[in-house]
């Protein structure tokens, strides 16, 4: 198991990266799955909900819409401050606060649901991760995750730039929290009844591929960064790995990228 120091220097690490770029340009892409995501969770203005991960509240702000008190969560400030400003343009009464999914700073059993999309699933120890979203959520209350899976064309994308940058080989991939059976088996282990459905975001683009991935050097922090740490040479070889990437899975038409990315939506309810 990697060391506390070695947690907080990739922790360090994870927050500079999501504080690149501008995820915000990237979010739209998500919005609409995340409200039809929100809208399956059955809240209702008497409730809590905490958004884990928030990012800049794709799911916080659907929530809010509905009346429940919402609070989001996130390591990375700028995207909180986005958040705040989203909320802010609705009226909205959410609150957003800076945190780690791995201690999250939250009396027990304090929200009716608790929500996490494409986020919590990348905090390096997901033992932590499960017992801390079990442990803010009341009796009867649900947690509720979208984790992208191994075989959606996120994770190729994923797979690409490990091919250029491997990660730690003693953290857990964050792909597992898109798998049923360790999903399951980590959420249950804290009270939770489990179920799970495999769903999709549809990603659309009016450009084609090349400039699809010029979009996500430019604003996606994960490969801004990756392309940073390369030479020039190897930039170009990335470069044309990812063109690939996203060609192999394109349905759009001429001009355009599309593509249905595969996310596994897992609901849990605490006994």
């Amino acid at each position: 198991m990697t060391t506390g120091t070695d947690i907080e220097k990739l922790k360090a690490s994870m927050r500079k990266t999501w504080t690149s770029g501008d995820f915000g340009k990237v979010a739209p892409q998500m919005a609409s799955e995340a409200e039809t995501f929100v809208g399956r969770l059955g809240i209702t203005p008497e409730m809590r909900v905490l958004d884990v991960a928030c990012g800049t509240g794709n799911l916080a702000i659907p929530a809010a819409r509905r009346g429940a008190t919402v609070t989001g969560l996130d390591i990375a400030p700028n995207l909180l401050e986005q958040a705040r400003q989203r909320a802010a343009e609705e009226k909205l009464a959410a609150v957003f606060v800076e945190g780690d999914a791995e201690q999250l700073p939250f009396p027990d059993e304090h929200f009716d649901v608790v929500m996490s999309m494409f986020g919590a699933m990348f905090a390096p120890r997901p033992e932590l991760v499960a017992k801390e979203l079990a442990r803010v959520c009341k009796p009867g209350g649900k947690v509720a995750m979208a984790n992208w899976t191994f075989t959606g064309a996120g994770a190729k994308m994923s797979a690409v730039t490990a091919k250029y940058l491997p990660p730690p080989a003693d953290i857990p991939s964050p792909g597992l929290w898109g798998d049923q059976a360790i999903v399951r088996e980590r959420l249950a282990a804290h009270g939770l009844q489990v179920e799970t459905t495999l769903r999709a975001v549809l990603f659309q683009f009016p450009f084609p591929p090349k400039d699809v991935v010029q979009f996500f050097r430019e604003y996606f922090g994960p490969v801004k960064m990756a392309f940073e740490r390369m030479d020039a040479a190897t930039q170009q070889s990335y470069a044309a790995d990812l063109e690939k990437a996203w060609t192999d899975h394109n349905e759009g038409g001429p001009g355009r990228t599309a593509l249905q990315n595969e996310y596994l939506e897992v609901i849990g309810i605490k006994g």
